[in-house]
């Protein structure tokens, strides 16, 4: 098993990371060096395990506890391990999501023995693939005092600086049914494909909401992402699929979400096939606005959905705050800025010290 050296430059243990193979499902050789060096090098904290996921906390009895999480799993290999540095970027697979986040909670979670917040750290599984399986979810099943805080901070890729709660998403068919018949007597039937346009046009003209919240803008979204129809190439076809993803604001609830996208296409058959609510910015909590104030700068809004609606869901305020360019995620080219790594520790430090 690979030791990793928690008190040692984050850059250094970003890269040591990297270097552990950790496709979801497969995390157990890095959550057992991770658990290893906590239990080695971090006295002043409990350690406990949950499957391929790594718990870690004070009891000092501080008023207040911010929880610090982040996955340690990765999308498939793609030809970027492993990881090496160029000037000012360490490259490899995980190196922007997560693995620079991750190793900036191993080096706080090591370096800072006396915090003015009581911390825990939660290092899980699984979440780049289906929701059952997240390791934050069967964490909060099997063992949810651990997942209890004021303040949760998950360390996803930001550009180091803090970007506060996430949007909701929503995935929905419209299905449409028809009849056939021979192309060459198309009136003998109806084509379901047809009867979807419509639907298109009505998302062709759409105006999504723009929404502050806290300061934070918010930008709505409706696209088509898929049409499915068609039986053969002199068929009419009788039955038709288009799906719908609407990332929506937080201010709006998923029942409201599914409210307006059944106004929306009044006289559809609609199936909502996913929904994930989304997480309000909570920056009026006093612990985020301590971070915030460590950070610098204007906190901006998360446009996606993270794993901070969990912890909203449980009644906490939740920000992403980490280093790493979120568009570079799940690329062959995923790669990660040095200086945010250090700045994001550097911050952390500086908010929980």
């Amino acid at each position: 098993m690979r030791k990793l050296d928690l008190a040692a430059d984050p850059v250094d243990l970003t890269a040591a990371l990297v270097d552990i193979p950790s496709v979801s499902g497969e995390e157990g050789e890095l959550a057992a060096a991770v658990e290893a060096a906590l239990r080695d090098q971090a006295g002043h904290l409990e350690v406990a395990r949950s499957g391929n996921a790594v718990l870690a906390r004070t009891s000092l009895g501080r008023p207040s506890r911010v929880v610090l999480a982040g996955h340690i799993d990765t999308v498939p290999v793609n030809g970027n391990l492993p990881g090496r540095r160029d000037g000012e970027f360490l490259h490899g697979l995980g190196a922007c999501d997560m693995k620079g986040g991750d190793a900036v909670m191993l080096h706080v979670a090591a370096t800072v023995v006396a915090p003015r917040h009581d911390l825990t750290f939660v290092f899980y599984d699984c979440e780049e693939v289906e929701a059952e399986r997240n390791g934050l979810g069967r964490i909060e099943r099997e063992a949810p005092e651990w997942l209890g805080g004021d303040l949760a901070i998950v360390c996803e890729p930001s550009n180091a600086v803090v970007e506060a709660g996430c949007q909701g998403t929503m995935r929905v068919e419209l299905r449409t049914t028809g009849a056939r018949a021979h192309t060459a007597r198309a009136w003998m039937g109806r084509n379901a494909i047809h009867a979807l346009g419509d639907a298109l046009a009505l998302l062709a003209a759409y105006q999504p909401r723009v929404v502050d919240i806290d300061g934070c803008t918010y930008r709505e979204g409706l696209q088509a992402v898929r049409v499915e129809g068609g039986v053969s190439g002199n068929v009419v076809p009788d039955a038709a699929v288009l799906a719908v993803n609407h990332r929506f604001a937080p201010d709006r609830s998923a029942a409201d979400a599914e409210a307006h996208l059944r106004e929306v296409f009044d006289g559809y058959d609609l199936v909502v096939t996913d929904v994930a609510a989304g997480a309000p910015p909570g920056l009026s909590a006093p612990a985020a606005a301590e971070l915030v104030g460590a950070a610098g700068g204007e906190p901006v809004a998360k446009l996606g959905w993270t794993d901070v609606a969990r912890f909203a869901a449980l009644g906490m305020p939740a920000v992403n705050f980490g280093p790493g360019d979120p568009t570079l995620a799940h690329t062959q080219q995923e790669r990660v800025p040095v200086e945010q790594i250090g700045r994001c520790a550097q911050v952390l430090r500086r908010f929980l010290g």
